[in-house]
């Protein structure tokens, strides 16, 4: 009886019938995604097809479906693809239109996916005659036909040119084979039986590079290690760790969760707030842009470029040294405490709206409009604000405001606009990009502080820097968002010298020139952050010692870096919010958690 007492017992709860299922299946989906990830098998491939590259011409081929299940939304988010399908039931008809559309538009790519169908052999597994005939006569098209569910299936597809098997048709299944073609992953599974000339053991493998297999497993045990270690000390609710080595994903894990006191886990998925990363993500590549175009030139002046600054102490600040941080240029601006009621403490009535609406349609956060007149206050601040001595180095965020500026003022668009036509979009960065609450699911979205001196709220998918969010969300300094896979894959561009997926976005001499140490007095390139030139002999190297002095990239307040190293061609991406629920937290910095990780997978490559 004590024993029972000791255990609880005499205080037992019913158990809660209500989404039991789904708490029962809540810690599955991770093993889940391993599954699928690690057994998707690549049976033949007729040329080197994956990862597909965006910017063509795609027409994605639904066989089984009525309409775009989680696979076909991804893959028309990704490439912008036409939409064709072709249920069980349909007729020849149906299926020759498809087909009269694919030779009429001459589509660059074709991707076919077929679900739906049995686990039984009767019948063909229920692949109607018409679809299998579909499949096969789009083969001249060279398409990547991809099979969800039972492998024995691919019996009616042998003759399928590049083929897939996915093994099963759920929705984690569809979104591990959307990532196979996006190059986030790679298919690494074998056949469990033999089925058209595949033998059992088949599959095509392609050259990824396991730093677990090469260093040994208790490597990559030490990043583990130092995430989990600074989860439970509190440092941050959860972060993801992704690397990539010569263009292929080499680590990604997603620890903790997104919350201290609740249970949904951080994935992969995850949207982040990247803070001050948004000055070589967004404000930075733009410039390098315009001077490629010759729309900018790196010894200009500021107010050749913007107006408003003409006949200000600004005027003559050039160009090259607001990018060094070395202009001038104060810090900050405290722009949101001059909108704070002083009697109240509360945003003030006269500036801001609790809902949209005429002349107050600038969103700062939830339940809270800017009007819209301030934008011109905003500018005022800045350019009332004191202008230092010159080459001195002062990181500032006032720099990046005006290059923001610059951008738009010499483009049309807005830094949002243009950065989404220019990059995201073409390169398929779907999570990346400003305001993430127009494009992306609210729980993707990682919250970042619980803040009580301005919004008073917990900031989910608003911009969690103050000066940003007054400016709408969209700042040449902050405000750019996005998850762990798309920031690889924009360094990935870099290092590989302008060019992804047989898009060219640079020259090769402009990211060098702006990647490179370009000033006397600070570790400064242009727009990026470089590590100290003394990292050997210095007792904190920065941003960690076994980087080469090649190395750029920039770390965020949020508690975000992204760093590429063109000599090792390695780019190390750390997503965090450190901030949550307070930014006073400095426990990322004295722990040395994005440093440490670092350095763990150098020495796992050695």
């Amino acid at each position: 009886m004590h024993a029972k007492y000791q255990l609880g017992l005499a205080n037992m709860k019913p158990i809660e019938m209500e989404n039991l299922l789904e708490d029962l299946n809540a810690q599955t989906n991770e093993i889940r995604y391993q599954v699928a990830s690690h057994t998707i098998t690549l049976l033949r491939e007729e040329k080197p097809t994956i990862p597909l590259p965006t910017g063509k011409k795609t027409a994605y081929i639904g066989i089984g479906v009525n309409g775009l299940n989680d696979f076909g939304k991804r893959v028309f988010e990704r490439f912008d693809s036409d939409n064709y399908f072709l249920s069980y039931k349909e007729s020849e008809a149906e299926s020759q239109a498809i087909l009269k559309a694919l030779a009429e538009k001459k589509y660059d790519q074709v991707i076919i996916s077929i679900h739906d169908y049995s686990n039984r052999p009767a019948n063909n597994y229920g692949i109607s005659t018409v679809a299998k005939n579909l499949v096969l006569a789009a083969q001249q098209y060279k398409p990547v036909t991809m099979l969800f569910g039972n492998v024995m299936a691919a019996g009616q597809f042998c003759e399928a040119v590049n083929l897939l098997a996915c093994y099963q048709d759920d929705d984690i299944t569809q979104h591990t084979a959307a990532d196979v073609l996006e190059g986030k992953i790679v298919p690494q599974g074998q056949l469990p039986v033999s089925v058209c000339d595949f033998k059992y053991g088949h599959g095509v493998q392609y050259a990824f590079l396991d730093p677990a297999r090469v260093a040994g497993e208790d490597k990559m045990y030490g990043i583990d290690s130092i995430a989990l270690d600074a989860i439970a000390k509190k440092a941050f609710p959860g972060c993801v760790v992704v690397a990539a080595k010569d263009g292929e994903i080499i680590y990604s894990k997603a620890f903790g969760t997104l919350e201290y006191d609740k249970p949904e886990p951080l994935t992969l998925d995850h949207v982040f707030d990247l803070a001050s990363v948004t000055k070589i993500s967004a404000t930075t590549i733009s410039i390098m842009k315009l001077y490629e175009e010759g729309k900018i030139k790196l010894d200009g002046k500021l107010g050749d470029y913007l107006p408003v600054m003409r006949g200000t102490n600004k005027a003559n600040l050039r160009i090259d040294d607001i990018l060094l941080h070395q202009a001038g240029l104060v810090p900050f601006i405290s722009f949101y405490k001059e909108t704070i009621d002083e009697k109240t403490g509360i945003p003030n009535p006269a500036i801001y709206s609790n809902k949209p609406k005429k002349g107050f349609s600038v969103r700062v956060a939830e339940n809270l409009y800017r009007r819209d007149d301030w934008s011109d206050t905003l500018m005022k601040r800045i350019i009332q604000s004191p202008v230092g001595p010159k080459d001195k180095y002062v990181y500032s965020d006032n720099d990046f405001i005006l290059l923001g500026k610059i951008v738009e003022q010499l483009s049309g668009l807005t830094l949002d606009e243009y950065t989404y036509r220019n990059f995201y979009q073409p390169m398929g960065l779907a999570s990346m990009g400003f305001t993430p609450r127009k494009r992306a699911k609210a729980e993707l979205i990682v919250p970042t502080e619980e803040e009580q001196h301005f919004r008073r709220q917990l900031l989910r998918g608003d911009v969690h820097d103050e000066g940003a969010s007054l400016f709408g969300g969209v700042a040449g300094h902050a405000g750019l968002f996005s998850n762990a896979y798309d920031l690889v894959a924009l360094y990935q561009m870099l290092l590989n010298g302008g060019e992804l997926n047989g898009t060219r976005y640079f020259q090769p001499e402009t990211i060098e020139l702006f990647t490179s140490y370009q000033s006397n007095i600070s570790r400064r390139g242009l727009g990026f952050d470089k590590p100290e030139k003394d990292n050997a002999t210095r007792p904190d190297p920065y941003p960690a010692l076994s980087v080469s002095p090649k190395t750029f990239g920039h770390t965020g307040f949020t508690g975000t870096c992204v760093w590429a190293d063109p000599e090792s061609n390695l780019v190390y991406v750390f997503l965090s919010n450190r901030v949550y629920p307070t930014r006073n937290n400095p426990k990322l910095s004295q722990m040395n958690i994005r440093t440490n990780i670092q350095d763990w997978i150098y020495r796992a490559l050695k």
